[in-house]
Order: structure tokens, then C-alpha cells, then sequence
């Protein structure tokens, strides 16, 4: 399954369905994560608000490949973006494990293909080696084998390489 979580606006979720089994709109509507843990402990892979992001972490755990299409801001994910993938810890479990010679926790869905970064916006030298750094530890804390990262000058070429 490929998943797209974009911050483009809703209106482009007709566009990217035609590139993808699921797509998340991160559109800065959906509650920060309240570090309860209880995705972890109470109800697994399944968030204790009860909004739109709920099952967030099951699609994206049962995702093979999932693109992140981002607003840069200072070599990171836009807040919308941020804020949706901070609520998917449940992907993984309290356990620990050595993956890669690192301590990282055991991954609740196993591994997968590939996580795609597509950043847009007027993004610096430094601002791309921070942006591809946080991206690889990102994709191996997720269980991802393979992490590429895109850089674009604007919003309407980012949504062309989905």
C-alpha cells in the first residue's frame, strides 16, 4: 500500500489519489499529540483522541511506501506535517530493539519499501543536509529500507512527483 501525507490543501487530494492508495491531508485542523502513550499501552496503533487522526497509525503502519510532501521550514517538516507524524509513535512499540547497531523500538507492522521526502520552498544548502539527515533517521525509527529526499522550488512541483 502507498500512502501520500501532504500539506498542499485538500484540493489537491483528487490529484495525489490517482498516485496512491491512501492520502492524509495535514491541513493544521487535526490535535497535537499529548504524549499519553496510550497508542502504545491501552488501545496499540489506534490514538486515544477520537478525530480524524485515530487510525493514523495503522495506514501508516500497513503502508509499503509512504511520501511525505512538506513545506520546508529550517531544514524540517512544516508544523501540519509535523504534527501528524508525531501522532503515529503507535507504528512502533514501547519494546526496544538493536536495529542497525542502534536502540530504536520494536516496529508493530514490520518492515517496509521506502519513505519519500518531497520538500518545496526556498531551502538552503545547510537546510538540505539537515532535512536529508532527519529524513534517514526518520525512515529507520519507522522501519523503512530505503529513504530518498526531493527538493523543489514550489507547492505545484512538489504534488507533480508524488
Amino acid at each position: 500500500m502507498k500512502t501520500i501525507i501532504h500539506d498542499l490543501g485538500k484540493e489537491q487530494n483528487e490529484k495525489l489519489l490517482a498516485a496512491a492508495d491512501q492520502v492524509i491531508c495535514a491541513d493544521g485542523r487535526y490535535a497535537p499529540c499529548q504524549g499519553c502513550f496510550k497508542c502504545w499501552t491501552k488501545h496499540p496503533a489506534a490514538c486515544e483522541m477520537k478525530d480524524a487522526l485515530y487510525q493514523s497509525c495503522r495506514v501508516l503502519g500497513m503502508s509499503d511506501d509512504l511520501t511525505v510532501i512538506t513545506e520546508n521550514l529550517y531544514g524540517g517538516y512544516s508544523p501540519a506535517v509535523k504534527n501528524l507524524l508525531d501522532r503515529s509513535i503507535g507504528i512502533s512499540t514501547p519494546f526496544s530493539t538493536y536495529r542497525g547497531g542502534q536502540m530504536h523500538h520494536t516496529l508493530r507492522y514490520g518492515r517496509r519499501n521506502c519513505l519519500y521526502i518531497i520538500a518545496y520552498g526556498n531551502i538552503s544548502e545547510p537546510e538540505k543536509s539537515t532535512l536529508k539527515l532527519m529524513a534517514e533517521r526518520n525512515a529507520v525509527n519507522m522501519g523503512f529500507r530505503e529513504c530518498r529526499v526531493a527538493f523543489c522550488a514550489d507547492a505545484e512541483e512538489a504534488g507533480g512527483l508524488a
